[in-house]
């Protein structure tokens, strides 16, 4: 494999160094949505944390480089999961940190930034603005700027989850795919399930989607990783295909997430040597796979944690008969918004 930013041995190093409770997160096979998708299909759950997303594994590690070597002070612009996670890592470590936020972003995500104890400043406008702003904070105020996707530290935490998934491929191949592994479903599933061979990544900034991609190219090359975005924010999806950096002039999607405009050079190189495919997905089809992995899975998820389902949706022929994993990758939705998105009787209303 041609070389990415990242490293396999930092990597797997960072796993001394992030706080256990953002480490080897459950996965599983979730039979109840087998029949609805036409594949096996394996959740990797990165919400039962914290901060309720894979954020967390990220922040970690910035944070414990900034308090063994400082500065003590860092700013970040967030759409809300990194800034929570930063948060808790920061204020675990006693960092002074203030994160940027566009004033349209998700309530319940700023209000837990509060809550964390972070400095929280907001935008009149995108999450461009907000990263613009950010870099003015740290530049004028000496202080250390996280760019979520462009620090590497950002990318080799969450590449710890690939460590995992091949962890675990790597044992279902010495066990073997008996007794519990059978599918319960239509004919067309009936039989053993092997080992899984593809991995659907959201991709927003491209931190999750380089780092996963990052170790599966490198000890588990066989495995398909396909990268998922909104077609309502579509601008690294587009310059992975063009092989360039493509801007967009705006978004327009419910998965704020992973709603950038303007990709980084630097992590585009890296999804290129990474990435098998990269796919868009239209807002109703985000909306069916929240639908679905509430009903039959139990979970409530942010739009974006809910690409990965879309993109079996939209395609069923290319992943039938498939064992497929999905990483689950945040929690954090306004349950207003939700109820709106996938029904009045979703989730009890607040008193």
């Amino acid at each position: 494999m041609q070389r990415t930013r990242l490293d396999t041995d930092r990597i797997r190093a960072a796993r001394r160094v992030i706080d256990p409770v953002f480490l080897d997160t459950p996965l599983y096979r979730c039979e109840a949505l087998e029949p609805e998708l036409g594949c096996a299909v394996s959740i990797k759950l990165e919400t039962a944390n914290p901060v309720r997303s894979f954020k967390g594994r990220g922040t970690e590690l910035v944070a414990s480089l900034l308090a063994e070597h400082g500065p003590r002070a860092v700013v970040c612009a967030s759409a809300g999961n990194l800034g929570q996670a930063l948060a808790w890592s920061g204020r675990g470590r006693g960092l002074d940190v203030t994160v940027v936020a566009s004033r349209f972003a998700t309530a319940a995500k700023l209000d837990r930034i509060r809550a964390l104890g972070a400095g929280l400043e907001l935008v009149d406008g995108d999450h461009e603005l907000a990263r613009e702003r950010a870099a003015d904070i740290a530049r004028c105020e000496g202080i250390r700027l996280v760019e979520d996707s462009l620090d590497i530290e950002t990318c080799e935490g969450a590449a710890t989850i690939g460590l995992e998934l091949v962890e675990a491929r790597e044992q279902a191949e010495q066990t073997g795919p008996a007794g519990p592994a059978e599918l319960a479903g239509p004919a067309e599933l009936a039989g053993p399930v092997p080992p899984f061979d593809a991995v659907l990544i959201a991709l927003g900034g491209g931190a999750l989607a380089t780092g996963v991609g990052h170790v599966l190219k490198d000890l588990a090359p066989g495995v398909e990783v396909i990268c998922v975005q909104p077609l309502g924010a579509p601008a690294l999806t587009r310059s992975w295909h063009e092989r360039r950096v493509v801007t967009t002039d705006s978004t327009d999607t419910i998965a704020d997430g992973v709603a950038g405009r303007r990709p980084i050079p630097a992590v585009l190189n890296d999804l290129l040597l990474v990435a098998d495919d990269a796919v868009l997905v239209q807002e109703a089809s985000i909306v069916a796979g929240m639908r679905l992995l509430l009903d039959h899975a139990g979970l409530v998820v942010e739009p974006s944690a809910a690409l990965g389902i879309a993109a079996i949706l939209e395609d069923r022929d290319r992943f039938a008969g498939r064992h497929v994993v999905t990483i689950v990758c945040g929690s954090n939705v306004d349950g207003d918004a939700y109820r709106r998105w996938v029904g009045a009787a979703a989730l009890p209303h607040r008193a």
